[in-house]
């Protein structure tokens, strides 16, 4: 993290998931609506959740803003979802190794796969939690259906992932990966969440532990997420590539 983080507390927040991850991260709580330090990274546990604030900028994820992106017309041609397609598998099984905010975890639930999320940062867990808690709730069947299918495992996936391969009753058919990379958005909305997130997280510092961590699980494939023009995770060459106009998804047929 390269910012000073506080767990801020407001009216109908959840003290004690407020406190349990005060404790993980070593920060202190304050209480009420914007009581945070003006120079610290604000995790606000406020009664509709969980946000983070910082400089009158506020990011509470919110999955219901993909339901036109998990319409099925939609679906069948996002390049994540293509990528992942394993054919002859009737309930398949993914491991999102590097989860973040959960939306690309979310493109697969939709296309129907069961999803393992991991997510190394305390506090973009929390927030993916807390948002996969109101999918959860959702009026809205298709979100609803889909959060019903993921399922966060626990933290950092290169000492999880090989974990949850012995304990799952098959391997995964895929394990998808993301190292961050740089943004280049041009919408003010995207601008300002990648602003707070990239406070917390820098892009994998160990691309080779990762795919290990990933052929360790043994899935039928594995797909990774990258720059359109950037080089493939950790030297290794992928099977084949589907691109689109500024990422590209490898994978890595086994």
């Amino acid at each position: 993290m390269d910012a000073r983080v506080v767990i801020e507390l407001a009216g109908g927040g959840d003290e004690a998931a407020a406190s349990a991850l005060a404790e993980r991260i070593g920060a202190s709580v304050v209480t009420g609506g914007g009581a945070a330090p003006s120079d610290a990274l604000a995790v606000r546990f406020d009664a509709e959740g969980t946000a983070l604030v910082r400089d009158g900028m506020v990011l509470r994820p919110d999955l219901s803003a993909m339901l036109p992106r998990i319409r099925q017309d939609r679906l069948r041609r996002e390049l994540l979802v293509r990528a992942a397609r394993v054919k002859g598998a009737e309930a398949p099984m993914a491991v999102d190794a590097t989860a973040g905010l959960g939306e690309d975890a979310l493109l697969l639930a939709a296309a129907g796969f069961e999803v393992f999320l991991f997510e190394s940062d305390p506090v973009i867990a929390a927030l993916l939690a807390d948002s996969l808690r109101r999918a959860s709730a959702s009026d809205a069947p298709t979100l609803r259906e889909a959060a019903a299918r993921m399922r966060i495992a626990g933290g950092d996936s290169v000492p999880g992932l090989p974990a949850l391969a012995r304990d799952l009753p098959a391997p995964p058919d895929v394990v998808y990966l993301d190292p961050m990379f740089p943004e280049r958005r041009k919408s003010a909305a995207v601008k300002k969440k990648f602003q707070l997130i990239h406070h917390l997280e820098r892009p994998c510092e160990d691309e080779k532990a990762l795919l290990q961590a990933a052929f360790t699980a043994n899935p039928r494939k594995i797909v990774v997420k990258r720059p359109l023009k950037g080089s493939a995770l950790a030297g290794v060459k992928p099977s084949y590539t589907l691109a689109g106009k500024a990422i590209r998804y490898d994978v890595i047929a086994r």
